[in-house]
Formats: C-alpha cells, sequence, structure tokens
C-alpha cells in the first residue's frame, strides 16, 4: 500500500536524514563529501514518491482530487518556516551585507516569496554575478523546483488521470524527456540544468511513477536485502565521490535511482532500513525542511561575516548552531502549525497573504532603496559606491537576428546612424562601455561594440579559462572565428578599437586577488604568450584589410590588492584600517610595467611599425608618486576592472578614435 499520513515509514525520515546533512556538511567545508549536493536530488525523489503517491491514491479512492485541500496541507506544512527564515535573515543581513548586496537580497526576497527563485538565479549566473556566499536565499532554489512540481503534477492528474494509460504514458515521455534535456543540456548550459524545473523534473517523477506503479501493484515494499544495501550504495557514493563539474547530467541519475532503491525496498527488515529507522536519524529527518531552510543563512552570512573561509571551529559552531535553529523552528513554528486544529483554512490563507506580502514588501523596499547605503558611514561609502557602480545600461544592445554576426549581442553605441567604429573587446570593453559610448556620443561617431567575457579580442584564439565553463570557452572560440569571418562584408566602419586584458593573456594568471584564475590562450599549435604573439600579427593582417585605422587601448594598471567589495566589507566589519583602504588603490608604475612587458611588446611593435595606434590612460592614472586607482571618486570595481566613474574619466584617452567632444 502507498504511504499516507496514517502509514508513517520512518526509513524516509532516516533518509532525508542521509540528505539534509549531506546538503549541510558539504557547505560547512567537511571534508569527503564533494557530492553532498545531491541530497537535494534525493529531496526531489522523495517529494515525488510522497506527493505523488498521495494524489494519486486519493484520485483511485475517489475518482477526483481535491486540489484546495492539497495546497493547504502545503502551506500548512512549507509556508510558517519559510516566512520566519526569510524575515530573519533579511534582519541579520541589514547589519551584514553592503548596499548592493543587500538590493540584490531584496530581488531575491521577492523571487522566493512567489517561488520563482530558481529562474532569478539562472538568469544572474553570469561573469560578473556575485558569489554564492553574497546569496542568502540561494538555497530556495530547490523549493522553488518543487513548488512548481506541486502546480504541475496535481494539473496533469486533473486533466489525464482519467485516463490512467495516457496518464502513465505521458509521465513516463515527461520523465523521459527531462532527463534526456538534462544530460544533452548540461554541457552547454549547466545553470539551466541545474537550477530549472524542466531539466529537474524527471528526478521528481522518477518517484511519483515509483508510487504509481507500487499503488497498481499493491505493492508491499518488501523486495530484497540486496535492493537496500545497492541503493544505499548508489547515494554514499554519490555524496562522496560526484563533483559538481558538469552535474546534474548523468551523474544525477546515480542518487536517484539509489533512492529509489531504497524507497522500493523499504519495509524489508534489513540492517540498511533499521538503521534508516533509528531514534537520531528519523529525528533528524523531522527537522530535515527547517534544517534545510536555516543552514545556508548560517553558512553565506557567517563566512561574509568573518571575511575567509570557515575554520574546523567555527563550521563545527556553525553546524550546531544550524541545528539548534533547526529544532527551535520544528518545535516552535512546524508542528504547532501543521498539529493546530484552531487554524481554519480561511486563517491558514490569510496568513500566508500576508507572510507573502511582507516579504514582498520588505524585497521591493530593498530594491527600490537600493539597498539602503545610509547603514555605513563616509569612510566606508566610496568604496561602497565603487562596488555598486559597474552595472551599465545595456538596454540599446541585442542579439543579431540574422546576418554575418548572427547570435553575437552587439551594442551600438554613441548618436544613431551606422556605425564607424567597431569595439571588439574583453570584459574591459563592457568595464569601458559608458566611457566608450559618452566619448562615441560626444564626438558624434556612431558605433558598435562586441565583448565576451575572458575571451581575447585576437583572430584565431581559443581559451581554456578556470574561471569560465567549457561551454563559455567554446563560445569564445566560435565568436572569434565567426567575426574574423565577417570581417570582408562588414560595411561602413572605418576604424576597429581592441580592448583587453592583455597581460591576463600572455601571462596566463590574474594577479593579487585573482592570481588563482588560469587561462591558456592557444593559437594554432601554439600556446600562451607565444600563441597571443601570433595572433596579434594575424589579427592585424586581417584588419588591415578591412579598417582604415586600427586602434588598440592599453590596459589600465593592475591594482592587485584592491577589489571594491571586498574593501568595503572589510572596512564595514572594521577588518581593515582607511589607511589599509587606500594603500590598495596604489600602484609603484615599476611593479606594473614588469607584469605588462611580455604582454605589451608584441603591440608595441605593431606601433612602431605604424600598423597599430596605442592609446595609453596611463598619464591619466598614474604621476610621480605612483599609480593611483581613485581621483575625487574611486575609479576601479576591482583589481583590473574600471567603475563606470572610471571610465567615463578617462574617456578623453578616446578622442583619437571618436573625435574631440563637439
Amino acid at each position: 500500500m502507498l504511504p499516507t499520513s496514517h502509514d508513517y515509514r520512518p526509513e524516509i525520515d532516516g533518509l532525508r536524514a542521509i540528505a539534509v546533512m549531506s546538503v549541510v556538511l558539504y557547505h560547512f567545508g567537511v571534508p569527503g563529501l564533494q557530492g553532498g549536493f545531491v541530497g537535494v536530488d534525493v529531496f526531489f525523489v522523495l517529494s515525488g514518491f510522497l506527493i505523488g503517491g498521495l494524489l494519486w491514491g486519493e484520485h483511485r479512492d475517489t475518482g477526483r482530487i481535491r486540489i484546495g485541500a492539497f495546497y493547504l496541507r502545503r502551506f500548512r506544512r512549507l509556508a510558517p518556516a519559510f516566512f520566519v527564515m526569510a524575515l530573519v535573515t533579511a534582519a541579520v543581513a541589514w547589519k551584514v551585507l553592503l548596499p548592493f548586496e543587500y538590493r540584490e537580497f531584496g530581488k531575491t526576497l521577492i523571487a522566493a516569496a512567489v517561488y520563482l527563485s530558481n529562474i532569478l538565479f539562472y538568469r544572474s549566473s553570469g561573469y560578473f554575478d556575485s558569489a554564492s556566499e553574497e546569496k542568502p536565499l540561494l538555497h530556495t532554489w530547490s523549493l522553488s523546483v518543487e513548488e512548481q512540481f506541486y502546480i504541475v503534477l496535481p494539473l496533469m492528474m486533473l486533466l489525464v488521470a482519467r485516463w490512467p494509460r495516457l496518464f502513465l504514458a505521458v509521465l513516463v515521455g515527461a520523465a523521459t524527456a527531462s532527463l534526456a534535456l538534462c544530460v544533452l543540456v548540461t554541457p552547454v548550459d549547466q545553470p539551466a540544468t541545474f537550477f530549472l524545473f524542466p531539466y529537474r523534473a524527471w528526478e521528481l517523477l522518477a518517484g511519483v511513477l515509483l508510487a504509481i506503479w507500487g499503488h497498481g501493484r499493491a505493492q508491499d515494499w518488501d523486495a530484497h536485502p540486496a535492493l537496500s544495501w545497492v541503493g544505499l550504495a548508489l547515494v554514499l557514493g554519490g555524496i562522496a565521490l560526484i563533483r559538481p563539474q558538469g552535474f546534474p547530467g548523468a551523474a544525477a541519475i546515480i542518487p536517484v535511482l539509489g533512492t529509489v532503491l531504497l524507497l522500493l525496498n523499504g519495509r524489508n527488515d534489513n540492517a540498511v532500513n533499521r538503521l534508516l529507522s533509528r531514534r537520531v536519524p528519523v529525528f533528524i529527518g523531522l527537522i530535515s525542511y527547517s534544517l534545510y531552510l536555516w543552514h545556508w543563512p548560517v553558512v553565506t552570512l557567517g563566512t561574509y561575516w568573518l571575511g575567509a573561509e570557515m575554520t574546523a571551529l567555527q563550521a563545527v559552531i556553525g553546524i550546531n548552531l544550524s541545528l539548534t535553529l533547526a529544532v527551535l523552528s520544528w518545535a516552535f513554528v512546524e508542528r504547532p502549525v501543521r498539529r493546530s486544529t484552531r487554524l481554519s483554512a480561511r486563517r491558514l490563507i490569510g496568513g500566508v497573504v500576508a507572510g507573502s506580502a511582507a516579504l514582498l514588501a520588505v524585497g521591493a523596499g530593498l530594491f527600490l532603496k537600493d539597498g539602503v547605503p545610509g547603514r555605513f558611514d563616509a569612510s566606508v561609502s566610496r568604496h561602497i559606491a565603487a562596488s555598486s557602480d559597474f552595472l551599465q545600461d545595456f538596454s540599446r544592445c541585442a542579439v543579431a537576428p540574422d546576418g554575418p554576426l548572427a547570435g553575437i549581442e552587439l551594442c551600438p553605441i554613441g548618436p544613431e546612424g551606422a556605425p564607424r567604429v567597431l569595439v571588439w573587446g574583453d570584459s574591459h570593453a563592457r568595464a569601458w562601455h559608458d566611457g566608450i559610448a559618452q566619448a562615441a556620443s560626444e564626438g558624434q561617431t556612431p558605433g558598435l561594440l562586441i565583448w565576451t567575457a575572458g575571451c581575447p579580442p585576437l583572430i584565431g584564439t581559443a581559451k581554456t579559462e578556470s574561471a569560465a565553463t567549457p561551454a563559455e570557452d567554446a563560445r569564445c572560440a566560435e565568436i572569434n572565428a565567426q567575426i574574423a569571418a565577417a570581417l570582408p562584408v562588414l560595411e561602413g566602419f572605418e576604424k576597429v578599437l581592441l580592448v583587453g586584458r592583455w597581460t591576463y593573456y600572455s601571462s596566463g594568471a590574474g594577479v593579487g586577488l585573482d592570481v588563482a584564475n588560469r587561462i591558456e590562450v592557444r593559437h594554432g599549435t601554439l600556446t600562451g604568450a607565444k600563441a597571443v604573439e601570433a595572433a596579434w600579427t594575424d589579427t592585424a593582417s586581417a584588419l588591415l584589410d578591412r579598417f582604415e585605422e586600427i586602434v588598440v587601448l592599453r590596459q589600465v594598471p593592475e591594482l592587485p590588492a584592491y577589489d571594491s567589495r571586498i574593501i568595503s566589507r572589510a572596512l564595514a566589519h572594521s577588518r581593515m584600517t582607511a589607511a589599509e583602504a587606500e594603500a590598495a588603490l596604489t600602484l609603484d608604475p615599476a611593479e606594473t610595467q614588469a607584469r605588462v612587458a611580455e604582454a605589451e611588446a608584441p603591440i608595441r611593435a605593431l606601433q612602431e611599425a605604424g600598423v597599430v595606434t596605442v592609446l595609453d590612460p596611463w598619464p591619466l592614472l598614474c604621476g610621480d608618486a605612483g599609480c593611483s586607482g581613485a581621483q575625487d571618486d574611486i575609479l576601479y570595481f576591482d583589481n583590473n576592472h574600471l567603475t563606470n566613474t572610471g571610465a567615463r574619466a578617462l574617456r578623453s584617452v578616446l578622442a583619437p578614435v571618436f573625435g574631440a567632444p563637439k
């Protein structure tokens, strides 16, 4: 028979304990659990099994599904603890997060309140997106996936469950298609398959199909001890061995299959089920929802406050704090609401509406007030201003639907009209965008900007980068090849401006705060600095055939120790003095000259040969006392990118490309 509210299976709570503890310990950095995140996949199968079984059983027994009663049960089970966690997290974040981070928190609060946070996190998983430790509600993505499942499954049952064979065919087809998409799309768009419901539906449907199969066969969930041992081995093996790279994809089949086998044989009297049914794992399973809710804000806000990864002792303290909050949430929020006989349907719905409205109001307020910057004093404010001064207006940009640049995002700059200047670059072109756009407008010269993060704007190059996915690496090579092929048919352009982090490509590594970033540039059979040198020769040759002038923007000096976000946090939380922050903004020109020498050698050779014109922003940043990333305002966002203010302040260097202001 199927599990119902009257047919309690303690081993399922034990399985919940494995799932939630694997996630919690993984997030707190406990070694040996590299795949602890697969606990979420276990939860998906369990949700599908329990919810699908209850709905199917109700339909088979009564001929209908009481949608209203189903959602009231879901609200009673999930909403109260979620509301409390979200509001408490918002209150703590008031003291911890910087304005631009708190503003983004407001967006996630809104998205989580309407069960769309998984879509928001997918859409925001970009090159300059906040790191996971800056997203205290990141874990709500999985709750959104489940809520979307709670909408889709009952509606499917209402539509086709009166024809059981058709309904099963639809479920099997949907699960098969979802799994196939998950496996095929993960290599090219991992964020999509990780966050979005269509690629995760098969995991939930695996549980649903198991429940329906058991119902049809009057299954007693007692097959053979070997199934439990194999199932446990698959789940634990996934937790220990699966890596984030390339997940979910086919690797997700391992924990999903393991969970299915454990459920299938859950009533069998064997050592695995006896262990899962013991008091401690069962209790952890009972508090698993609250533990999942509370542990991630503890991880993120704790790590953020400390300014570094947690030590072993701090992780132990964090785990125990998470467990304490979970027990309190379960005892004083979850259980009382679920057991209350005085909480009528009307009151429950009213409470859910009020709680959702509160989250939406708080989130909207934080977003509209730009994260309430007045919370911090003046010594921090200028660095905070720099940390939020990196989002440009790309409303004029659009992906070309056809033509030689089809599929590439093109950003018009300057006045309307046929573009006369092509700006081609990497993330430095993005950082310079506002300065380039203003220079083009002032010079009354229309142009077109193309930028691809971490991708050298050099013909014939490909790259492998530690900070990029394989799909992003492949896209870089594709775009460079497409631009090269398009050059002969591009019309109206007179000049091309190349913008890039040239030292990064030649040296193969970042510097200072991003020294761990690695990149290997390839050009034919060459790699590294030799590949870049050869690429400059080929690029200049190809561009000379098409443009009247080739202009190269010299990379701004790198400030190894500066990042506006890190500095702002350190100042705000008294981990750094104002003098130390200012020191991070200065640099001895001789130091940076040594770093750029190799990268600039081929550019200087082309300049001396009269092939390219080099625009140099260094005189605007460097003097006898050294180079500085600050004037009246801070001009740098991090150790190598300008802020919008910085780009506008240095735009005079671009006058030879776009003309003097008119």
